[in-house]
């Protein structure tokens, strides 16, 4: 029994101090079926008056910090973590794009150095320290690979085993390094939607503990940590603009209770505005904010890591888009093969395709005067381009092989411009 946090239903809105092994509200998980996003998602709450009566009133935000932010994490010791750095990525500040001198502020921030190169080893640290200090010993997981590798690479540093369910199809990669790490790996010839739910019916057969994402909601609380750093970075103060690579809407709910955190402490006086980017193939969350019948279509890019059917956290995602007033775009394949490439060659952040639409909804704003003069707005790249090299060799053209001899190298150097 854990009485630092209580859990609160999006859908019906009970409340209830948890148990261990607490996934979706069990008044509304009966409703569910497998062609709807879940119901019952639950958020965690704090008692934020008594974590800001406790600090006094000032410099709360530091003092929060200087603990690790443990009296806003779901966990009781930070030595319940995989000995692993996780978080404190770096944040860096542009001047230009396309060799223009912007009049906005505009940071990148690159999660891709994280131990297993992706955003996601925020949640999975915090799954595997609440599973340690909850005596769970093995962690399953869905996964288009991202979460998989993470939680993996997590529960191998935590001396904890891990089972992970993948699409066949995911990219070669990502299920190397499921593998490396020592999980049980299962592929299937399906869907990422299929694959989740047969994680959730392994975890109930054999009580697994569960690690996927919009059904454990320690998996959230593990994702808004980013908010934390970016305020912190940003000399604590809130950027006006952040944009988000969604798919399934975990990530975007995460930044969305990182700051909603800090608002209910008084630390900050609003949300800053949120994108939710997708891709055309796979926007279901966007597509759907203002659609009461739903509509969900069959995810078709080449974005892997964001490519979902049926989005397993819409409807807190889209509750908070609502609450807060984020936007949503929409952005094209070839818009996200741009930004990988710009990523890449300007700012040499070779990002997966995934991690770059967040970058591609910023460009697309951008290039129709969309960001307002001297607004502050940060970009989440999420993963490493090493982990999907596929994505982008139909636009690569790797030169052959030559002699070593200067006159060859010297061609192929003149091809370039170079000389």
């Amino acid at each position: 029994m854990n009485n630092k946090f209580s859990y609160k239903c999006i859908n019906c809105n009970s409340s209830f101090i948890p148990e261990g092994k607490d996934y979706l509200c069990k008044q509304c998980a009966e409703s569910n079926n497998s062609t709807q996003p879940p119901k019952g998602v639950l958020k965690t709450i704090y008692n934020y008056p008594a974590i800001a009566g406790n600090y006094g009133g000032d410099f709360i935000f530091e003092k929060l910090a200087e603990r690790d932010f443990i009296d806003i994490l779901p966990i009781q010791s930070i030595d319940s973590f995989p000995k692993l750095r996780v978080g404190n990525t770096p944040l860096y500040k542009v001047d230009s794009l396309n060799s223009k001198v912007l009049d906005f502020l505009l940071y990148l921030k690159d999660d891709s150095q994280n131990p297993s190169s992706s955003y996601k080893d925020r949640a999975s640290a915090l799954v595997s320290a609440y599973a340690k200090e909850n005596n769970f010993n093995t962690i399953i997981a869905s996964s288009t690979g991202n979460a998989g590798s993470s939680i993996a690479c997590m529960a191998a540093a935590n001396k904890q085993n891990t089972i992970v369910v993948v699409p066949a199809k995911a990219p070669l990669a990502k299920l190397v390094q499921i593998k490396m790490y020592g999980a049980v790996i299962i592929p299937v010839k399906a869907s990422y939607d299929d694959a989740f739910r047969l994680c959730n019916e392994l975890s109930d057969k054999f009580g697994f503990y569960n690690r996927n994402t919009a059904y454990n909601p320690i998996t959230i609380e593990g994702k808004k940590t980013a908010a934390f750093e970016i305020f912190s970075q940003l000399e604590n103060k809130s950027p006006d603009n952040v944009f988000v690579p969604t798919g399934d809407g975990v990530i975007i709910s995460g930044i969305y209770k990182g700051f909603e955190d800090l608002l209910n402490l008084g630390i900050i006086t609003h949300v800053p505005t949120i994108i939710s980017v997708q891709a055309n193939g796979s926007s279901n969350i966007n597509n759907n904010l203002d659609n009461p019948k739903f509509s969900w279509n069959k995810p078709n890019t080449f974005a892997d890591s964001i490519s979902v059917e049926i989005p397993a956290n819409f409807y807190m995602a889209s509750g908070f888009i609502k609450k807060y007033n984020g936007i949503a775009v929409n952005v094209s394949d070839t818009e996200i093969r741009e930004a990988v490439n710009l990523l890449a060659k300007q700012y040499g952040l070779f990002s997966e395709p995934a991690a770059a639409t967040a970058f591609a909804g910023l460009m697309k704003l951008y290039n129709k005067n969309l960001i307002a003069k001297n607004s502050s707005n940060v970009v989440l790249l999420t993963g490493s381009g090493l982990k999907d090299i596929n994505s982008v060799l139909s636009n690569l053209k790797l030169p052959e092989a030559v002699s070593p001899n200067i006159d060859f190298a010297s061609q192929l150097i003149a091809k370039s411009g170079l000389i």
